[in-house]
């Protein structure tokens, strides 16, 4: 049986997704799973004594205690903070679409459970013909939705999730996770968005993190999560 996994997207760039997936890469942890993590591609990388690093996912694969090959968690690095497609061009590259799709079979014999971290929103290109999307539906996982506790994020919110069920209509929505990224001591509707989000979203709202929170407060069965099978598909 393939293990199952969670692709943790968000509503825009720098909400936290990489924050909130390794807090889910911990929790896994405790809980005796053994966690594959997964970053298709990513771009902005640094270039580090002749290698090229994602801080992403050195990130992830720490919290998921250092499995398998560092190498594997994100196979395609560009350095040009851009999207993928475009950082690629600028070194006379292209984003290897089968290869985004194939990379994770690297994780699947090893992990109770995987978990793909997207690069960017939902609608954000990954390659010249691929958005997250695209490699979410291909690859069955629910989703994540990361959304950042600001004002602004009630709409940013729901228009992922229309976007979700308007193109992939089968693919399981597990919830969203409301991450504040900064203090942001001066935004009155701190103190309402996770109420709006659970009265407005067809999806639960699974957690809310504070600025430089490292553990969830909530207890979360994240595997049971990852299980959920597609719509149409047998339990």
């Amino acid at each position: 049986m393939a293990a199952p996994g969670l692709f943790i997207t968000g509503t825009s760039t720098e909400v936290g997704k990489t924050h909130v997936a390794a807090m889910i890469a911990r929790a896994l942890v405790t809980n005796g799973r053994r966690v594959g993590v997964y970053k298709p591609v990513a771009s902005g990388c640094q270039e580090e004594n002749g290698r090229r690093v994602a801080d992403d996912a050195v990130q992830l694969w720490e919290a998921a205690g250092r499995p398998g090959e560092l190498d594997r968690v994100c196979p395609q690095r560009f350095l040009a903070p851009l999207a993928p497609s475009r950082a690629a061009a600028l070194e006379g590259r292209r984003v290897d679409s089968a290869l985004l799709r194939s990379g994770l079979d690297y994780w699947r014999a090893t992990s109770d459970v995987i978990l793909v971290e997207g690069a960017g929103g939902l609608m954000s290109p990954l390659s010249d013909e691929d958005y997250n999307l695209d490699l979410a539906r291909a690859f069955g996982f629910p989703l994540v939705v990361v959304a950042a506790n600001e004002l602004g994020v009630i709409n940013a919110t729901l228009q992922t999730l229309i976007t979700a069920r308007a193109k992939a209509p089968g693919l399981p929505i597990a919830g969203v996770v409301l991450n504040q990224t900064a203090r942001r001591e001066d935004d009155v509707s701190l103190a309402t968005n996770a109420e709006e989000l659970a009265a407005r979203c067809e999806a639960p709202l699974l957690a809310t993190v504070m600025h430089d929170q490292a553990e969830f407060d909530e207890l979360l069965d994240w595997h049971c999560l990852a299980a959920q099978p597609r719509s149409g598909d047998s339990a």
